[in-house]
């Protein structure tokens, strides 16, 4: 089957690497993002792994390779996934830390760029999927990274224990993504931050996980932002939050990211 590959240079999610059946819960009460921001970074790279239309680059294992960036968000949560779905003896990963540490990482990944847009000389950004096949960069935008590992590649792994996107999730794991990365993102305003915090903690007051009894991608998304938080944001006040995290810190997926 011919691969294909797209270029785009809408929004997404990829940090610059500077080298350095589930019981739902409603998230109705959960608004969309207000408005959408602009994104200046260049060279985004969204194929998908998938059949036909879906994309271009076949689902097997030991096929992909996943670059990760130390210390960033997104590069966390893809970490964590690829765990939680029994993904790592199927997925090598790297990690970048800074050109004097993982010269020859770093070197591999500019490789990828390359062979993927002819004399690319954009930023080198991380998450990023690769195809070990042909050398090429697959993808650089997360939330697809995140929704092929959770449905065409874990599902060929009988290791999964984790759905982590059911399809009939899907819109409210999108809608709390977008709350995530709008009102506690460190430029989030404190009045936003705030009402966002207590809306979680009404949500996880029936439920032990954000979107019922079952993990979910948005936990993984939420625990990650939670981690992240500005030490004045202590969830103290919050006891059903505080409670969430200490039972996701107890998750063998989890605790080694707990620092």
């Amino acid at each position: 089957m011919p691969e294909t590959m797209s270029h785009a240079s809408n929004a997404g999610s990829s940090s610059t690497c500077t080298p350095t059946p589930c019981a739902s819960g409603s998230l109705d009460a959960i608004p969309r993002p207000r408005v959408a921001a602009p994104s200046l970074r260049p060279h985004r790279f969204r194929s998908r792994i998938g059949i036909g239309l879906a994309g271009g680059f076949y689902p097997a294992p030991h096929r992909y390779q996943l670059y990760l960036s130390a210390g960033c968000p997104l590069s966390l949560r893809v970490s964590i996934t690829l765990d939680l779905l029994g993904l790592r003896d199927s997925v090598a990963t790297s990690t970048l830390v800074c050109p004097a540490d993982t010269p020859d990482t770093l070197a591999s990944l500019r490789r990828a760029y390359e062979a993927t847009w002819h004399h690319y000389d954009g930023p080198l950004t991380a998450p990023a999927l690769c195809d070990r096949w042909s050398g090429r960069v697959v993808s650089n935008h997360t939330p697809d990274i995140l929704r092929d590992l959770a449905g065409l590649l874990s599902g060929r792994d009988e290791s999964c224990v984790h759905s982590l996107r059911a399809p009939a999730l899907a819109a409210d794991i999108d809608a709390l993504r977008d709350l995530l990365e709008q009102d506690l993102a460190p430029t989030a305003r404190p009045e936003d931050r705030s009402a966002a915090l207590d809306l979680l903690e009404r949500q996880l007051a029936s439920a032990p996980y954000v979107l019922g009894n079952e993990l979910t991608a948005a936990d993984v998304d939420l625990w990650v932002a939670l981690l992240h938080l500005d030490p004045a944001d202590a969830l103290a006040p919050y006891a059903n939050l505080s409670q969430y995290v200490r039972r996701l810190d107890a998750h063998p997926a989890f605790a080694p990211h707990r620092g």
